[in-house]
């Protein structure tokens, strides 16, 4: 081990907290919920006191075969303080939330071993390192989701793993094919590879994206996240929505402003998939009349907008200084804007202990720290001027327009007419995506602080430190978008570099008409649609209407019968034909030779080919009966030489 051991320690020490945590509680519950806090708060006072470390890194040799390494820089050190942030922000205000829930010990112990996994990813400086705590991550992370073990919670875990597993083994593939063609996995080398070679990273980078895409909740692999976010506690929630959906953009930014910098293909496909995430996760907002699926379903749009800046950074070329500095802003926005929000709705379930909007109806009216909280999140989400959202929104909406002015100023204008119109399109989805933002935004409000409640509050509806702790999160909305120039700017130029952002950086007048525009024509279109979309198609006598068509399940109706059927049937096919090949022969001339008879069990109709051991002499026993067996001693050996490896 060498280099800076304080990054070292940013990993491991949240790692050593969750299992003191877990054992103070089996002791005293107070004094596990108080640990718990206190090493959430030294995690972000060392990472503060960090900065002096910028510029180091960390290397472990032969820890998992390769070695793992670290490094921080203004990109990593940023998030490293926001990752902090939040985490010690839900940690103190669970102790309220799960104050009659079951399982706490194990809820602080993988929430913290959540967080040292999630530190690994964005300190990791090397796509090895980051696969290793990608994958932590997420089995870490599914007990967050899985805590309440309701019948939906489970079936929310089942398909959040899922994903997880298979967006897992498609980055590992991605990885093996990458490191043989490059020989390296270093993410500082990455834009150093010789450019002839790039026209054959296209495949495994697709395949490292999947995985990444996965957890970042990009179409189409954005299922499990609605149900995850409905069904886990709200403070794991935020932080599903607000951090470890970053992690996947993490990854993704690597290939793309690494691996594939200005390349427009990769650009193009990343902007496709961009506009269908955003859309759509706006309109299932929209529908929904669940305040926390309301909410998942705008992170998925959210993080549409955000990659649809990562895209324009590979459009823009060496211009791309707008959209890097949207991208940054977009990000972090997000994170704290989503941190508010759902620990809003966790008030909310703490005094209900419900989510549809018609059972919550009016809760908020009277209660001015929850609206001032919510008031400040919901003009964040909405991009509106003066708050942090509208400046991530404004530059990223600017980069698109920019890039239209450079396709019409060109000399090749006419060849580019086809492209530019496509361009033109995705800014006016941009701007409506951002309108039924601003028009789901508007129901949730109406609904909670302005609908007639038949719902009586006894005592206090929020303890003194969490107030204090949702009111100081939401006073930071305003704060960045106030001084745009003094802390948005400055935040989003000391932490480009982790994308190649070039050296020269754009002065932008974020208050001129040109840039006032597009949000005024988000707000303008979000009002029209609540007006006279919502207020008279989805509500109806004062009861809000679930009109999504149940056939649109993409989880219900095409991945789970895929997942579930269809790709194990053809497995077990493919299995038998190899049997059949190998085995099948021996099988016969053993079944002449010994006098074996053969048996199939009534409930296996389609595949397996049996014995009767009884009667099974001892020529067989020598031979294995197939190749299904084979296979299976070979997974397991397979994963004897992986624990072997790890340590």
């Amino acid at each position: 081990m060498k280099g800076n051991s304080i990054l070292l320690f940013l990993i491991v020490w949240p790692m050593i907290g969750g299992l003191l945590s877990f054992f103070t509680g089996k002791f005293s519950r107070l004094a596990r919920d108080y640990f718990a806090d206190f090493v959430c708060v030294v995690e972000l006072a060392v990472i503060l006191c960090s900065r002096k470390s910028l510029g180091t890194e960390f290397f472990t040799d032969g820890v998992c075969g390769l070695g793992l390494k670290f490094s921080l820089d203004g990109f990593r050190y940023v998030y490293s303080v926001i990752i902090s942030f939040m985490w010690a922000v839900t940690t103190i205000f669970s102790r309220d939330y799960l104050r009659h829930h079951r399982n706490r010990n194990r809820y602080y112990l993988y929430v913290l071993m959540t967080l040292g996994a999630i530190m690994g990813v964005f300190l990791s400086a090397d796509l090895f390192t980051t696969f290793i705590f990608f994958e932590m991550m997420s089995l870490f992370s599914y007990i967050m989701v899985v805590q309440e073990e309701t019948p939906e919670a489970q079936r929310a875990a089942q398909t959040y793993l899922a994903i997880a597993i298979i967006g897992g083994l498609a980055t590992l593939t991605g990885l093996i094919l990458f490191f043989a063609k490059t020989g390296t996995l270093d993410i500082n080398s990455l834009s150093k590879l010789n450019p002839e070679i790039k026209n054959s990273l296209y495949i495994p980078g697709f395949l490292i994206f999947v995985g990444f895409a996965a957890k970042a909740a990009i179409f189409p692999s954005h299922i499990w996240l609605p149900t995850a976010h409905t069904a886990a506690p709200a403070p794991s929630s935020a932080l599903l929505s607000g951090l470890l959906t970053k992690s996947g953009l993490f990854g993704i930014l690597v290939l793309s402003a690494n691996v594939f910098l200005h390349d427009s293909l990769w650009g193009f496909m990343l902007l496709i998939l961009a506009i269908i995430t955003m859309v759509l996760g706006a309109v299932l907002a929209v529908f929904s009349i669940n305040l926390k699926r309301t909410l998942a379903c705008s992170s998925m749009s959210q993080l549409g907008f955000i990659l649809t800046g990562i895209s324009m950074q590979c459009f823009l070329g060496i211009e791309n200084d707008l959209a890097v500095r949207g991208t940054i802003l977009y990000m972090i926005g997000h994170s704290l804007i989503k941190l508010v929000l759902f620990l809003c709705a966790g008030v909310v379930f703490m005094n209900t202990h419900k989510l549809n909007l018609n059972d919550i109806k009016g809760f908020g009216r009277g209660k001015k720290t929850l609206m001032f909280a919510f008031i400040m999140g919901g003009l964040g989400l909405m991009g509106a001027p003066l708050w942090n959202g509208y400046l991530g929104k404004t530059l990223i909406h600017e980069s698109i327009v920019e890039y239209i002015h450079m396709g019409k100023n060109s000399l090749s204008f006419m060849s580019l007419q086809s492209e530019i119109l496509m361009f033109e399109i995705c800014e006016w989805l941009f701007l409506i995506s951002g309108g039924l933002t601003t028009a789901y935004v508007i129901k949730l409000f109406m609904a909670l602080f302005v609908a007639k409640s038949n719902i009586e509050t006894k005592g206090s509806y929020l303890s003194w430190p969490n107030k204090i702790l949702l009111t100081v999160s939401a006073l930071i909305l305003p704060l960045i978008g106030f001084y745009p120039y003094d802390i948005g700017d400055k935040i989003s130029v000391f932490a480009s570099g982790f994308m190649n952002a070039p050296e020269h950086h754009h002065i932008i007048n974020y208050f001129t008409f040109e840039n006032l525009e597009g949000s005024f024509i988000s707000i303008s279109i979000g009002i029209i649609v609540y007006l006279f979309f919502i207020r008279y198609m989805l509500i109806k006598d004062g009861e809000y209407l679930d009109l999504w068509p149940e056939k649109l399940n993409l989880e219900n109706y095409f991945f789970r019968p895929v997942i579930g059927v269809i790709l194990p049937f053809i497995g077990a096919l493919f299995v038998k034909v190899l049997d059949l090949i190998t085995a099948g022969p021996v099988t016969l001339m053993l079944s002449n030779i010994s006098k074996v008879k053969f048996i199939r069990p009534p409930e296996d109709t389609d595949f397996g080919f049996y014995h009767d051991d009884t009667e099974f002499e001892s020529l067989g026993h020598l031979l294995p009966s197939s190749l299904a067996y084979g296979l299976m001693m070979f997974t397991v050996g397979i994963i004897f030489v992986i624990a072997f490896v790890m340590l």
